[in-house]
Order: C-alpha cells, then structure tokens, then sequence
C-alpha cells in the first residue's frame, strides 16, 4: 500500500441545496462559470490535482502547503470580488479546508485520516473562508503574508484527537464569541488592531462636543476602511468616555494593541488638535502632533492624521487604499457641523433624540447638497423613525430612507452608509435578499463597519439562513463589544440559535441581552421559544412573566407580524417553540 506526505485542499459549496432549489439551471451555470474563469486557473497555477468533484465540492492535492494556502486564499478573493456583482441570493460562497497529512494512494485517488481532516476542517470554515490545521500553519506562516486567527485546539467529528485550527476570512475581523458586557481580557487579532477614543472638547463651551466627537468618528470611519486594519466600532470606544482607565485596560477590554486619543480646542475660526498613538500592550507612545489650523483645514488635519496613524503602526498603502480610506469632504464647513450634531443626536439611539437628529441633517443637506454621508444618515433616520415606533407613515419613511441612500451613493459609490440604509429599509420591505446584497455591499466598503454586520445578520434569519447570521452578528459583537445596544445583537442572535436547535445556546445568550436595563421585548423571545423546544414548563413560565414586564400583551401573532420569517422551517421552529412555552396566539 502506497503513502505520501501531501497538502491535501477540501472544498464545497455553502447552502447548495437551497441555491439548486431555488435556481437549478442557472446555480450549475454559475458554478461552472466560477470554476473555469476561477478555480481551476488558480489551482493549476499552484500546481493543485483536482483528486475528485463531489457534486458540490472537491478534493485537491498539493506537493506544497504554501501552494495550497495561497491558491485558496487567492480564489476565496476572487469569488468574493465576483459576488458584489450579484444579488445576495445568486451568490455561490465556498468553504475551503487544508491539511498537511499522511495519505493513502489509491490509483488516481487518495484516502486516509489526512483527507478526513481536511474535509472536517472545511466544515468548520466560514462562508467564504478557509480554515487550516496546526501543520499546515507551522509550515506557511513565515512564509505567506496572510494573516491567520487560532481557534485553538477542536473537537471533530470521527478524528480521536483534537485539532489545531487557524482560521482565514475574506475582509472579517476575527471570529471571537464573547459576552457583550464582560470586563474580560480580549484576544489580539492577527492584525494591527486600533481604538480611536473620543477626543476631549477643551473648549470653554460644551455644545462644542459634536466638534471633537465628529474629528474622532471620521478617523474612525477612514481607518475602518482599510482591510489590514481591525478598527472597533465607535459606539464601543465611546463607552469609554470620561471613564478612568489606564490606557493598557482599554486595550485589554477592546482587544486591540493601539489606542488613539486626542482633543480639540476651539477658538472662532480656528481649532488647535492633539492626537497621539499610544502601543497598549507594551504601554508607550508611538506617534503625537499638535495641528493648529483654520477651521476650513479640518478635514485636511483628519487625513492627515489618519495616514500618520497608518505608517505608524507599519502599514503600506498604496494609492487606491489611500483614496479608498479618506471620505470626500462636503464642500461647506457650516453642512459639516449640522451633520456632526445631527449624527450626535442620531446616535444616541432615542425616539426623543430622533427627529432633532433629522432636522440638522436636513438642514446640512440644504447647506451642501453633495454632501453623500448626511444623504445616507437623513435617510437612516427615516428608519429610526419606524423602528422607534414614532412614524406616522411608517411606509413613506422607508420609502424615503431607500431614496436618500440611493442619492448619497449616486453622490459617492464609496460611501457605505448609503448601502448600510437601503439595507435597513429593505429589511422593514421584508426584501431580505435585497437587504443582504445592499449590506454586503456597504461591508465590503468598510469591513469593520459593525453595525452592518448586525443588520446583515438580522436580515439572514428573517430570510431562513440562522447559520450565517450568527456569524455575522459574531462579527458585529466583536467589533464593537462593548456597544450600548449590544442587547440588540445578542437578541437577534439568540432567535437565529433557536432556528438551529441550539437551545442551550439561545437561552445563555437571550438571558445575557437581558442585562441590559433598556432590553425590549425582541431579548426575550429567545430564552422563551428555547425552553418551549426543551419542555420546560416551570422556567418558560417565568421567562414568559418577565417578557410581559417588557409588553404586557405580547403574543404569537405579535412576534410574527413584527418578526416575520421568509422560510416555513424556520419559522415553525421559532414560531413552536413560543407556542410550547404558552405564549397567546
């Protein structure tokens, strides 16, 4: 019996089932197209044997690892690259596994515990992602400029041992599960990783906040856009306002190496900004300035400070992720200032803060009809209104929202907020398809942008794909942990583990989102349709009792109406188990 040593590349199609049943003929016309135009140039480039095709996968052999990481890392790029083309639900993703193992040849094929590793390891890769073992990393990783998460060591089905996994994601932050509100060290990522914290207003007036939180979030924005970056969201850097922390906990809470801080100061027309870099792992300045200018420079002074960082902490861009990074600047300073406190007021996320917030947005539209970003946040707000509940024409407004997203992207195709609400707004249409594409869109223009990752994640159990929203709502939680509203991802999360029978896991997590004293109703129906599936009648009794706290009239009919659910399975399974529970109809 013949053996050798071999990198040996597993491969399949994610949800191949649901793409052939919903387009048979032009699911296989598109596989095959990838795999053509691809796939198999990119394979035969690195010198992978396809060994079999198994429907929808595949099994390669490599003589080198290096090849064998490379070419899938390459070919997960292009597939991505080619998917912003489609709609979400004409999209093919792959799962990609890779093993450095023993194997048995067997003619033209090869058998053997090696095959079966890699084959479990695609299983545990993210759509579009790739996941490798400890041999494989231990022998690419001073070698290929491709940065890697350890998972740690994992269980698999049929293999008596545990694995090493490191995982690779086209454009994701890592795949960390935490607990939202935990005070507990947070792993580094495999890449520069960074916090800009609000800068202090050290003006003598405190209406002046909008100015220096408006400098901090457009930095924050710029450097979210670069895919070598992992950038936490602004609402979690935020949290640390006015807290009195040493700069190493921050680091240690967010999970980042660097931490930005700054100030501003203004006087009439001019402003004075500080901002420095600061390593919180190893406690010690990398980089400081002090830019004292007009305030028609400020947006100069935020590029600036923007590139400053990146060449800091070793960073090269080259010209097109230089552009891509730095917004286009509204024409008017005054559009710029309406926009900042409407954004202030915008973010606080409160029905009372919501119609001030679309008042000085309008008004910054007025002043700067090109201003792309105040287009896109105007017509976010329009969401808000229905979310909040306040609307008195709750269609109009999503009407509204889905033009003013449209403009800011005919203003700007770079801007990702105008994507992230037409997202939203087709969410409420119940387009969840649409939905997807228009927020994968947005995503793959600021991939560090966290709220579009939750949305997405709310938008795929809506449309009956709960696997893929947990792990996108994963994403979200990591990118900004510390969020004020991370109720409202850990309840999305919650009804999507449900969806998958993951019952223990939804009532640990609805209970977590339950902490949060502004929890509403939605962090709830988790832990409840949880215990109905687990026929316990005591604690979905008293899960019931504490819901009704949040709506005293909620019932079946309630949650369906405001949380539909596209596929019947899905919907069953939620639906079930809040009827096991005894909830009303």
């Amino acid at each position: 019996m013949e053996r050798r040593l071999a990198a040996i590349f597993a491969a399949d199609v994610v949800g191949y089932s649901r793409l052939i049943r919903s387009d048979e003929e032009g699911t296989l016309d598109r596989l095959k197209a990838l795999r053509n135009q691809i796939i198999d140039p990119k394979l035969t480039e690195h010198r992978g044997r396809i060994v079999k095709l198994m429907g929808d996968g595949m099994l390669v052999e490599f003589l080198s690892v290096v090849d064998a990481v490379r070419a899938a890392v390459l070919t997960q790029q292009a597939v991505a690259e080619r998917n912003t083309e489609l709609p979400a639900e004409k999209r093919i993703e792959f799962r990609i596994g890779i093993n450095l193992g023993d194997v048995v040849i067997d003619g033209a094929d090869i058998h053997g515990d090696g095959v079966n590793v890699a084959a479990r390891l695609e299983g545990l890769a993210d759509p579009g992602g790739i996941c490798i073992s400890g041999s494989v990393y231990d022998q690419v990783r001073d070698r290929i400029d491709t940065p890697f998460e350890d998972m740690g060591d994992q269980a698999v089905k049929n293999i008596d041992r545990p694995v090493r996994v490191w995982r690779w994601g086209v454009g994701a932050p890592p795949k960390i599960y935490c607990p939202a509100t935990t005070e507990a060290t947070l792993p580094l990522p495999d890449k520069p990783s960074i916090a800009v914290l609000p800068f202090d207003n050290m003006s003598s007036l405190s209406d002046q906040d909008f100015l220096a939180d408006g400098i901090s979030e457009d930095i924050i924005t710029a450097l979210s856009k670069l895919r070598s970056l992992f950038v936490i969201a602004r609402n979690s850097s935020f949290a640390f306002r006015g807290q009195q922390l040493d700069v190493r906990e921050i680091g240690k809470r967010l999970g980042v190496r660097y931490v930005v801080e700054g100030s501003v100061r203004r006087s009439g027309n001019r402003a004075r900004i500080t901002a420095q870099l600061i390593d919180a792992v190893e406690d010690k300045h990398i980089w400081a300035e002090r830019y004292d200018r007009d305030l028609k420079d400020i947006f100069s002074v935020q590029d600036e400070v923007t590139l400053a960082i990146v060449q800091a902490v070793g960073l090269r861009l080259n010209l097109s992720e230089q552009q891509r990074a730095l917004r286009k600047p509204p024409e008017n300073l005054d559009a710029w200032e309406n926009y900042q406190r409407g954004m202030w007021h915008l973010l606080t996320y409160s029905p009372e803060e919501c119609e001030t917030a679309h008042s000085f947005l309008s008004q910054a539209i007025r002043l700067d009809p090109g201003f792309a970003v105040a287009h896109a946040c105007l017509g976010y707000a329009h969401c808000l209104r229905v979310l909040h509940d306040i609307s008195a024409e709750p269609a109009r407004d999503i009407e509204i929202a889905v033009k003013e997203g449209g403009e800011a992207i005919r203003l700007d195709d770079r801007e990702a907020f105008g994507y992230l609400t037409i997202g939203r707004a087709r969410v409420f249409q119940q387009r969840y398809d649409e939905a997807v594409s228009a927020i994968d869109r947005a995503i793959s223009i600021n991939p560090n942008l966290s709220l579009a990752h939750m949305i997405r994640g709310h938008a795929l159990w809506h449309a009956g794909r709960p696997e893929e929203a947990v792990h996108s709502i994963d994403v979200a939680v990591r990118c900004s942990p510390h969020d004020p509203l991370i109720w409202v991802y850990l309840a999305s999360k919650a009804i999507a583990l449900v969806m998958l029978g993951r019952f223990d896991e939804a009532i640990a997590v609805s209970r977590t989102a339950q902490q949060n004293p502004n929890a509403a109703i939605y962090a709830y129906l988790g832990e409840v349709s949880a215990l109905g599936h687990k026929n316990d009648g005591k604690a979905a009794a008293d899960a019931i009792r504490r819901a009704r706290a949040a709506k005293p009239d909620v019932s079946i009919g309630y949650v369906d109406k405001v949380l539909p659910v596209a596929d019947p399975q899905c919907r069953e399974t939620f639906l079930g188990g809040l009827r096991k529970a005894g909830l009303p109809e």
